[in-house]
């Protein structure tokens, strides 16, 4: 039997990097997934490669409505939620916090933490149905931080307090709150964040050896975790932080 048979996974960011690889992933592993972006050409280029019975919907994760419509799309053409996977993420800018303009500082919350409110605001009675799970996409900065990234690391040291929050609250309906903790992971947004460093020419190397395990992975390492920590292999696993980093939170290493 297929991992995740029948599981309805209502997934956000999922059009582009570690959220595509969890999409293609989660329907290899037999469910259905229901993809929310704001960005409609990878949307429609996502749905393509995961099939026709695999489903869409445009929007913002820190707009209510968007994200109440989202959930209700998914309910209508499928029934229920069996997982709310909240990857919709952004990193920038990189600056320290004095450099960091309010609106800057707004949107990182908005998309970060907003979005978590809204599909667990939109969605929770839906896994109470199901006795779900939640599986929030948090970062290794949350617990170790990052020079010149203050209020991204800012937003995951939230998520991931507000994952065990979660876990206790929701335990008592039977529903699971995990997050998974990557490093660094090649995606379009890690490759954009290269480009705007002092040294970009040396970044390639510099992410391979923060890794312990000496290289810089794709996106389907962190697929293969988060189709675990949603599946029934995972049922007695809640309110944890999962690294998936490579041994990096072990400490940076330094090379001469």
């Amino acid at each position: 039997m297929q991992l995740l048979a029948n599981k309805i996974i209502f997934l956000t960011g999922g059009s582009t990097g570690i959220g595509l690889e969890c999409a293609k992933k989660y329907a290899e592993a037999g469910a259905k997934v229901v993809i929310m972006a704001n960005e409609e050409r990878s949307l429609t280029e996502s749905v393509k490669v995961l099939g026709e019975e695999h489903s869409s919907f445009l929007g913002d994760v820190s707009n209510a409505n968007d994200v109440k419509l989202g959930i209700q799309h998914a309910l209508k053409k499928y029934g229920k939620i069996d997982v709310i996977h909240n990857n919709a993420g952004i990193a920038n800018p990189s600056l320290p916090l004095h450099e960091t303009s309010e609106e800057e500082w707004n949107r990182l919350f908005d998309v970060n933490l907003k979005g978590v409110f809204y599909t667990t605001k939109y969605g929770l009675e839906s896994l109470k149905l199901t006795q779900g799970c939640i599986l929030n996409t948090s970062s290794i900065v949350g617990e170790i931080g990052q020079a010149n990234h203050a209020a991204y690391s800012a937003t995951k040291g939230a998520l991931n307090a507000l994952t065990k929050s979660m876990a206790l609250d929701y335990a008592k309906y039977k529903i699971r709150v995990n997050a998974v903790s990557p490093a660094g992971v090649w995606t379009p947004m890690l490759r954009e964040w290269g480009k705007l460093q002092e040294d970009a020419h040396k970044i390639e190397k510099y992410l391979d050896d923060i890794h312990v395990l000496g290289y810089c992975p794709e996106g389907d390492v962190i697929a293969d975790a988060c189709a675990f920590l949603i599946s029934d292999k995972a049922r007695f696993i809640t309110g944890t932080i999962m690294p998936v980093s490579g041994g990096a939170e072990l400490g940076y290493r330094r090379f001469d």
